[in-house]
């Protein structure tokens, strides 16, 4: 009896001080340094680094379109907390309601935030292809690790949001005379992969097709698809990119490029080793690495996605 009083004690307490220790957790995240893209855009650019308490996952890059009809959010940062700081900065800038949020993929990095805008009313639009990953085992365990390594900032609150619009084709998505079109660039980074296109100032948010100033993580991605659709995107000769992360490129040509000349030289490197049966540790440390060895992560990615590439070589010249 007295240990069933004493838990219930407990249960009180940890209820009673929850909500101000989450007001606390809040008031801990500095505000989001907005900058300007356009006329009515914005974006917040993550660290190039790997998710951490210290950082708050806060490792990729969001941004948003305020037009007269509302506000269109594109990705929803790392964590609840981090969702908050950019609804904070969307506040700053207009009293419109945010209207919509466009998932380009289903990253934990990009989507653990998505159910505080969904809380706010927002419509979530993603591609179809989401809901296997959001449906996965691989999803779930993701969350369940998350909640250990990233905590506070990820925690048993922080739950996966599907989206309420699920597109099966390329769409224009019309909101205050601003059209954006929605382009489907998967797979390649993940098969759901999704690219906004702002024709009026010609923004393009590409999503982690392009990771800017550094390493890409490749992981077990069609890297032939990716290459193909980054050729695309050069097509739409966008003046401004808001890359998945990094920092805002006013030279679009150049960084697509430059996505594009890591992922085929990865493909050229790794499919001579496989083809001539070197085994990967030989291939790896004789291969030059120096065109791509100075960019931020190179040491954390390269190798792994040297690896997952000469596997798919390996598997692609059976």
């Amino acid at each position: 009896m007295v240990a069933r009083l004493l838990c219930g004690l407990a249960a009180a307490w940890l209820m009673a001080v929850a909500p101000v220790a989450r007001a606390e957790q809040a008031q801990a995240i500095p505000p989001l340094p907005l900058q300007q893209v356009a006329e009515h855009i914005w974006f917040v650019q993550g660290q190039a680094a790997l998710g951490s308490p210290a950082n708050r996952n806060f490792i990729s890059n969001a941004g948003f379109i305020v037009t007269r009809d509302g506000v269109v959010v594109v990705d929803a940062l790392g964590s609840p907390d981090l969702a908050r700081a950019l609804l904070a900065a969307i506040r700053s800038v207009t009293d419109q309601p945010v209207r919509f949020v466009i998932v380009t993929h289903y990253h934990a990095d990009h989507i653990y935030g998505l159910q505080v805008f969904k809380e706010q009313g927002a419509t979530i639009i993603a591609r179809q292809e989401g809901r296997e990953y959001l449906n996965s085992e691989t999803a779930q365990r993701r969350l369940e690790a998350s909640r250990q390594e990233l905590a506070p900032w990820v925690d048993a609150r922080t739950h996966l949001v599907p989206a309420d619009r699920w597109l099966d084709a390329d769409t224009t998505l019309t909101v205050g005379g601003e059209h954006l079109q929605l382009r489907h660039v998967g797979p390649a980074h993940t098969p759901e992969d999704l690219a906004v296109f702002v024709e009026s100032s010609r923004v393009l948010f590409a999503g982690d097709l392009v990771f800017r100033g550094r390493v890409p993580y490749v992981g077990t991605a069609d890297s032939q698809a990716w290459i193909a659709a980054l050729s695309g995107l050069i097509d739409l000769k966008p003046v401004v990119i808001v890359p998945g992360h990094g920092a805002l490129s006013r030279e679009p040509l150049a960084d697509l490029t430059l996505t594009r000349d890591y992922l085929q030289y990865l493909r050229k490197s790794m499919a001579e080793a496989a083809a001539n049966l070197e085994p990967f540790e030989d291939a790896y440390a004789r291969t030059d690495w120096s065109a791509f060895e100075h960019l931020p992560l190179f040491g954390v990615a390269n190798r792994i996605n040297a690896y997952n590439t000469y596997l798919l070589m390996e598997q692609a010249g059976r």
